[in-house]
């Protein structure tokens, strides 16, 4: 990312924060890239390696409350702008959603919101006209703002509306609501740990879920929480966590896992006893699933390739995890960019590329072996759909149902298929931003 045409002053505490959280609004916005890109790896924000912890915690916070609420905000804004939103200045806009944003939902005093605002217009070329306009867009907006929420708040505005009909349409607007009133809650941290999880949940100030996950609201980097570096635990969602344990007993089994970067469920397929065969496209994350796996000291065999074209071994697999590649609607509470960077059009293509990899497992399969087909999306073209396809088109394979004691009693995430099939608004909780799952569906299928 290029840098800012305007160097920010060092001595305006907070300033470089909110700098860059524009900076990377403008990426997910107007250029479509992820957050994810933009955070870590080769493509990260230049300044994010000069940015103290403390800020840059402020910074991620900024970006996902305003992608959380960009419905409601941009609603909000037009009402309190007689002319709209400026469309010529990109960093008036992001300036505007800015200040709101710490004025509706963050714990930042209203002055600071609306100053370091208006010095972020200033700092800009074609911005800096639009400081008056931002300055008693802000004001009205700690005058107004909460009320004018309030009126709307009913209005369901955070999601595309493509996005929402469907939800509507598969699981009926009651459900769809509390699905997407469970996304404007920012998440908690979930882990996967190697043993004894109410001593870590204990140690980490947080809770054990009944699936085994711990949970805790702890914040600021990961690798400074206990266990990290002794490679005690791993982040992963407690729904995320669920597929993987599908598989059963498979000490000393071979299992692949296809299109297994980042690696948490490569690393709970280890940490089980088997022999895995991890498969991924992409050199880098295949490059960061070998890092994980080294800090927790589990072993696998990892290839880049592509899992759909890759040769298969004569000798079969006694197990395969299937967690293809999909819209990732289901972790929007995580990735909250998600919900602007996809299009219902996106749904077909990569309904064709899991039909594909379903094919390729299901050649890879032993006789009697055990295949378990995950997704990270709502989208019933992904998940249903696939395996009521798959299932027509392959006499040799049949559904193995899911039991309640393997996902702790929790019957509703449990489908009359006897599927999984995790929403964003299950496992409630007093605290919201200790309730929740990411929207995952699994399906376990044995070969004849």
């Amino acid at each position: 990312m290029p840098p800012s045409r305007f160097a920010v002053p060092s001595e305006v505490p907070g300033l470089a924060a909110r700098r860059i959280a524009a900076d990377i609004l403008d990426g997910v916005l107007h250029k479509h890239r992820t957050l994810d890109d933009q955070l870590d790896g080769a493509g990260a924000h230049p300044g994010l390696k000069s940015l103290p912890d403390r800020d840059r915690a402020l910074m991620r916070r900024l970006v996902s409350t305003i992608l959380r609420r960009l419905g409601t905000l941009g609603h909000l804004l037009s009402r309190l702008l007689d002319r709209g939103i400026p469309t010529d200045a990109p960093r008036a806009q992001s300036a505007l959603l800015i200040g709101a944003a710490q004025i509706l939902w963050m714990d930042v005093p209203d002055h600071a919101a609306v100053d370091l605002s208006v010095r972020l217009v200033q700092s800009d070329r074609r911005a800096a006209k639009y400081a008056g306009l931002v300055n008693a867009v802000l004001r009205r907006c700690a005058r107004e703002g909460h009320g004018l929420v309030e009126e709307i708040k009913q209005q369901t505005l955070d999601l595309p509306q493509w996005m929402l009909a469907r939800w509507i349409a598969h699981y009926g607007e009651a459900t769809a609501r509390e699905m997407a009133l469970a996304l404007g809650h920012e998440p908690s941290l979930d882990l996967t740990v190697k043993s004894d999880a109410p001593q870590w949940a204990s140690r980490l100030h947080g809770e054990t879920l009944p699936t085994g996950t711990v949970r805790t609201l702890l914040q600021g980097s990961v690798t400074m929480l206990p266990g990290f570096a002794e490679g005690q635990w791993w982040v992963q969602d407690a729904a995320a966590a669920l597929p993987a344990r599908l598989l059963g007993d498979i000490k000393d089994k071979a299992v692949a896992d296809l299109c297994a970067a980042p690696g948490g469920k490569t690393a709970q397929l280890a940490l089980a006893g088997a022999r895995v065969t991890a498969i991924d496209r992409s050199p880098a994350r295949m490059a960061r699933l070998r890092d994980n796996l080294t800090r927790l000291s589990l072993q696998a065999e990892a290839v880049v390739a592509d899992a759909a074209e890759w040769p298969a071994p004569a000798e079969g697999f006694d197990g395969i995890l299937v967690d293809a590649p999909c819209t990732s609607t289901g972790t929007i509470r995580r990735h909250p960019d998600v919900a602007w960077l996809r299009h219902e059009a996106d749904i077909a293509a990569l309904s064709a590329l899991q039909k594909r990899l379903l094919q390729k497992a299901t050649e890879l399969l032993k006789p009697g072996g055990t295949l378990v087909y995950c997704t990270c999306s709502l989208e019933p073209e992904e998940g249903e759909q696939a395996i009521s396809a798959l299932l027509a088109t392959e006499p040799g394979l049949r559904r193995a149902p899911v039991e309640k004691g393997e996902v702790a009693g929790l019957d509703e995430i449990i489908t009359a298929d006897g599927d999984l099939r995790t929403l964003p608004s299950h496992l409630p909780h007093a605290d919201p931003r200790l309730g929740g799952l990411d929207g995952f569906y699994a399906a376990r299928l044995v070969k004849s």
